[in-house]
């Protein structure tokens, strides 16, 4: 945006290599994306203006057909970053490329016609959804909007849609206080595919949601991307939800891309020790194995993304951190013997031979 300080960096050419799969063209690219927030005017210190560094420098790519999940804890970025993709966030810098078309400065007019390509499932199905609107009103909005056939068309389109995510096509006339939790997260799907978009942002879409119930819609959106092609960036904080639907995985600390790679790669082979960690907290359901484990915690908070720490961000609570990360900022690249596709942004990657522990690396 013009009234913010372009960050250090930004479209000079020192960005981190792109985060990329080597297969077909991406139907998304996310390059150098940088969004930062200006600090409340009372609290910014003498000085001059502070920014909080949501999202620093990511860069991604999502292959047609494939579901890119995005995990990391709350308040790393993953939100804005997914609000950047859609274009519901104006960028500080980067660009948001749909199908080869750089999106990132067009007008609102201009983007009309991706809004139909790119959707988004919000996390709270509640709050997303409008109390005083009938169901069949919330999903025909889209439609509407987008001038999409007559009334009796409109109609039929959905009941259709309520009867493929599961909804009774009969209740088109309730309103939402009258579903349950799951029940709307369904009719927040139905909305998104209304307008039959290529590209749907799932913004941690079960974590309101009971374990049972996440289950249900974690297969829903697994049958539809079946059905109609779709294609899904999936965030999450919970790992064990984003292994299951994902055919790669990005791991995000404070505003940063800290490993990416395929689902079996990240899971099985982590390497950053953040990845690690989050890994470790994944329930084991052999109590004997449980007990034998070695669970990671980390030491502290994550720092400020009003003034995170130089070099490595991860640094302030990592078991293996060496001065080196302190000085220099770590960027994506494939560790020695690890395939192209597998990047970590880490000084002092884990090997296969080891794993970690809350006070070091030690040997498997």
């Amino acid at each position: 945006m013009s009234d913010e300080p372009v960050p250090p960096g930004a479209g000079t050419g020192t960005a981190e290599p792109r985060a990329s799969s080597p297969t077909s063209t991406a139907l998304l690219e996310l390059g150098d994306i940088v969004r930062w927030f200006p600090v409340r005017a009372g609290s910014v210190e003498p000085g001059g203006r502070r920014q909080v560094r949501a999202v620093d420098g990511v860069s991604l790519e999502i292959n047609p057909g494939e579901t890119l999940g995005l995990v990391g804890e709350s308040g790393c970025g993953k939100s804005t970053l997914a609000r950047c993709a859609a274009r519901l966030q104006e960028l500080t810098s980067g660009t948001v490329r749909f199908s080869g078309d750089d999106i990132s400065r067009l007008s609102a007019h201009r983007l009309r016609p991706y809004r139909r390509k790119i959707q988004m499932v919000f996390q709270d199905p509640i709050g997303s959804l409008n109390p005083r609107r009938r169901v069949g009103s919330i999903i025909a909005e889209p439609l509407i909007i987008h001038r999409i056939g007559d009334r009796s068309e409109r109609r039929d389109r959905v009941r259709h849609l309520m009867e493929i995510v599961g909804l009774n096509p009969e209740h088109f006339n309730r309103f939402p206080g009258e579903f349950s939790g799951g029940q709307r997260q369904r009719i927040g799907i139905a909305r998104a595919l209304a307008v039959e978009p290529q590209l749907i942002i799932c913004d941690e879409p079960v974590s309101a949601l009971d374990v049972s119930i996440q289950a249900q819609i974690v297969n829903l959106l697994r049958d539809l991307q079946a059905q109609l092609s779709l294609t899904y960036l999936f965030i999450a904080h919970d790992i064990s939800v984003v292994e299951h639907m994902s055919d790669r995985i990005a791991v995000m600390y404070l505003g940063k891309i800290v490993e990416l790679g395929t689902t079996e790669q990240v899971m099985t082979r982590g390497r950053h020790p953040y990845s690690l960690a989050l890994l470790s907290a994944l329930p084991i359901a052999d109590p004997e194995v449980e007990a034998k484990r070695r669970r990671v915690i980390l030491r502290g908070d994550a720092p400020s993304p009003v003034d995170p720490p130089s070099g490595c961000r991860f640094r302030t609570r990592c078991p293996v951190v060496q001065e080196r990360c302190a000085e220099e900022e770590p960027v994506l690249h494939a560790c020695p013997g690890d395939p192209a596709d597998h990047l970590v942004a880490c000084h002092f990657p884990l090997g296969d031979d080891e794993s970690l522990t809350s006070d070091g690396r030690v040997p498997k």
